[in-house]
């Protein structure tokens, strides 16, 4: 009887422990197959995640190539010359400017400084120091763009804020006008040449002219500022009537070249004689004077008048200065930092040259190379301070 229960107690004993067995494998396969299905939705998520950060990184790739192009490389000097040209132009087109005249040596005065630049002279405005603001009530004031040509390119340079090493091109020209024959007229258009510049920045902005919408341009580089665009157009070496000997230049820039560094040579024969100009300033697509006499020279449209009689170098009267027969003069120009003067034009006559003058008889260049003796003509009637030439807005 005890045996039995016995066995009763082993059988129930094993199928107990059977059925825990097979309670705990049943669950052991559950718990694998909830792992499976849970590191298939981890593996799931990983994927997604690496997709999605694969496209962020095509975006981001994207933008900062687009970002490249807009604000160029990184790279510091142009990274100045961008900041340069976006405050130049700001001053242009945000204000009046100012002009703060010399105090008639070393430096300023200030208490006589004021916003009308534009009604000041050239010389005044070589002297002292302007910025060049070309707005009067909100509005493009024209006045002030005309007078763009009585400032010199390094003034207008300096007014902008230019390190001494950048230099600038200004363009300004009609963008939209009821009158569809303005549109594009340039109203102002010079600088310094942009071929030998190894950086620049261009910025423009739309201002509004009365009715019209004008675009103002400007570009900063770092090429040279010097403006070398005088050209030698006329000499009188015979005047009659005891008038002065004279020589025509007109500058083939919008903005005033300044005389400094520039000087003229004449030579006959075995003589010959110089002078370096000091100072002077020659507006903007203008023509200037050089004469043996400012009491008796006729100015006609010239817009400056220079003593050259005190020199030497020039005649008037009964001292001709100048040979009658044959003789050269030369526009030479001396750059900073140089001892030999570069000649950029040369009017010669007699001898060789074919080119003959009577008595009140001029020498007039043609066009061409200034160089050259085929680009000059002899004529009778004389036309001191006027040229006709096409600016071309030479930079």
């Amino acid at each position: 009887m005890n045996h039995t229960k016995t066995n009763r107690l082993e059988t129930t004993i094993c199928l107990a422990t059977f059925m825990t067995s097979l309670v705990v494998v049943r669950r052991m396969e559950e718990a694998d197959w909830t792992r499976l299905r849970n590191d298939e939705r981890a593996l799931t998520a990983v994927i997604e995640f690496l997709s999605a950060f694969t496209l962020f990184l095509m975006i981001l790739t994207a933008f900062m190539s687009l970002a490249q192009l807009e604000m160029g490389s990184n790279d510091t000097e142009i990274d100045q010359v961008d900041q340069a040209v976006v405050s130049g132009l700001d001053r242009l087109t945000s204000s009046s400017g100012w002009f703060v005249p010399s105090d008639g040596g070393e430096g300023f005065d200030h208490a006589n400084s004021t916003k009308d630049w534009h009604v000041q002279s050239a010389s005044a405005l070589e002297k002292g120091r302007v910025q060049t603001g070309l707005m009067e009530n909100n509005q493009l004031d024209m006045e002030r763009v005309s007078a763009l040509s009585n400032v010199t390119l390094a003034s207008f340079s300096q007014g902008l804020g230019l390190d001494e090493d950048l230099t600038a091109f200004l363009r300004i020209s009609i963008h939209a006008s009821h009158d569809e024959s303005r549109i594009g007229l340039n109203l102002f258009e010079g600088g310094a040449d942009l071929n030998s510049a190894r950086m620049a920045s261009t910025a423009s902005s739309t201002v509004r002219a009365g009715s019209e919408l004008i675009l103002i341009t400007l570009e900063v580089h770092d090429a040279n500022r010097g403006n070398e665009n005088l050209i030698l157009t006329e000499v009188m070496a015979r005047p009659i009537s005891g008038g002065p000997e004279w020589i025509e230049v007109y500058n083939d820039n919008a903005f005033a070249t300044s005389l400094y560094g520039w000087s003229f040579n004449t030579s006959s024969g075995s003589t010959s004689n110089e002078v370096l100009l000091q100072q002077g300033v020659i507006s903007g697509q203008s023509v200037a004077l050089f004469t043996g006499s400012l009491t008796t020279q006729e100015q006609g449209n010239a817009s400056q008048m220079f003593d050259l009689g005190q020199y030497g170098l020039l005649g008037t009267g009964s001292m001709n200065l100048l040979d009658d027969g044959a003789g050269t003069v030369e526009l030479r120009f001396t750059r900073p930092g140089q001892i030999n003067p570069v000649t950029y034009a040369k009017a010669e006559w007699g001898g060789k040259t074919g080119l003959l003058m009577n008595l009140n008889q001029v020498i007039v260049w043609e066009g061409g190379s200034t160089m050259s003796s085929s680009s000059w003509s002899v004529q009778s009637n004389s036309t001191p301070g006027d040229v006709f030439l096409e600016p071309s807005n030479a930079s």
